[in-house]
């Protein structure tokens, strides 16, 4: 029988215990590994995931080694674990980071944290975002008014789409069929069949509008308005703003929680972060964060919020349970933008100023590493783990 997952780890453990090859004390450990490892794969953390499968792994060769089983009692369930923690193999290892001085983007190696690739777009580039299949980045270029579309199997750009004046945030629908890209000098957002790489409409939204983020249903779109201190809600179905909600002080960055309960949105020039209740539209919470919010990012797991501060030099760590900042980690200069990995592991935040990427660890909120990239990088998105 085929094994893919922790159920079916768990089935062979039961059938051990039920024959009697391993007695109820050895089958509650390995079943406590296990759950340990269900809990890292609910909460997006594969590499922890895969360490407790691999102590399971290692607990069963151990009881080979002195005897307490035979290899032949053995074989299935080791076969089986090994299976799940092999897996598909993944893609989700890069990062890739507009530079809006040096009119191109970096490519980071999220294994070595070193650049592989240097990828030219268009004249100050932006905004990024990939597409759900990992295929295609696509970089907002603000000042050639078009984005520019990488692929990246080969890491060069494909398709240039002319979009409005300015274009900034851009973010893609969950089902990988539309980019929505924010024009900051016309006041609007162009919407971008990935099919065809072409603009199927346009819609009129607040003053300067920067940060965008999709509903993970992909029901609603939500846009930051820098210069008129609210955010437009589009629906996607008839790409029609249906409310405007009044925020703080020019709004830059806006995040939607995993569950699409909650947009996160950080407000630049009050020092805090406004909480956008989703199904009512209403600001339910405000939260002051550190001097001049910019980008902000949400753990997969929904717990935590990131928020990069411009003008404090540092991240705010919002718990979305509480609403409240549990930790500041300090950074370099002017971080602007932050990506979190789909494991929950690391932050990526660049650095406008000192031309740069801080790697923050999730679990201690420290830098790690600190990467060197192109000039004055602003955005940055991470490639997501898919199945090839």
């Amino acid at each position: 029988m085929d094994c893919d997952s922790a159920e079916d780890i768990r089935d062979r453990i039961d059938d051990l215990e039920s024959d009697g090859t391993l007695n109820h004390g050895q089958a509650t450990a390995l079943r406590a590994k296990l759950a340990q490892a269900e809990r890292h794969e609910a909460a997006g953390r594969s590499e922890r995931a895969a360490d407790a499968y691999a102590r399971l792994i290692a607990q069963v060769e151990e009881w080979v080694a002195d005897g307490v089983l035979t290899e032949e009692e053995a074989a299935d369930l080791l076969d089986c674990a090994e299976d799940v923690l092999d897996g598909p193999d993944s893609v989700g290892s890069f990062a890739y980071v507009s530079n809006s001085d040096s009119d191109n983007v970096s490519v980071i190696d999220l294994a070595t944290n070193t650049v592989t690739a240097i990828v030219a777009v268009g004249d100050l580039p932006f905004g990024v975002a990939i597409t759900p299949d990992g295929g295609f980045a696509y970089v907002t270029n603000v000042g050639s008014d078009n984005v520019s579309v990488i692929d990246l199997a080969t890491n060069t750009v494909t398709a240039t789409v002319a979009v409005g004046d300015g274009p900034a945030g851009v973010a893609i629908t969950p089902d990988g069929g539309f980019a929505y890209v924010t024009n900051a000098n016309s006041d609007n957002v162009s919407v971008i069949d990935l099919a065809t790489n072409t603009v199927t409409a346009t819609i009129a939204v607040g003053d300067s509008p920067d940060g965008v983020a999709i509903t993970p249903d992909g029901v609603f779109t939500y846009v930051a308005n820098f210069s008129s201190d609210n955010v437009s809600v589009i629906d996607v179905a008839t790409n029609t703003v249906t409310v405007t909600i009044a925020v703080g002080d020019f709004p830059f960055g806006v995040a939607v929680t995993p569950d699409g309960g909650f947009a996160y949105v950080t407000n630049t020039f009050s020092d805090n972060v406004s909480v956008i209740d989703v199904p009512t539209n209403t600001v339910t919470t405000t939260i002051a964060v550190g001097g001049g919010p910019r980008g902000v990012a949400i753990t997969p797991d929904g717990g935590f919020a990131y928020v990069a501060n411009d003008f404090s030099d540092d991240l705010s760590v919002i718990d979305i349970a509480t609403n409240t900042v549990s930790a500041t980690v300090p950074v370099i200069d002017g971080p602007i933008d932050v990506a979190i990995t789909p494991d929950a592991d690391f932050a990526y935040v660049t650095h406008f100023i000192s031309d740069n990427v801080s790697v923050i660890d999730l679990a201690t909120n420290s830098v790690i590493a600190t990467v060197p990239v192109g000039d004055g990088p602003i955005g940055v998105a991470i490639t997501p783990e898919v199945e090839p």
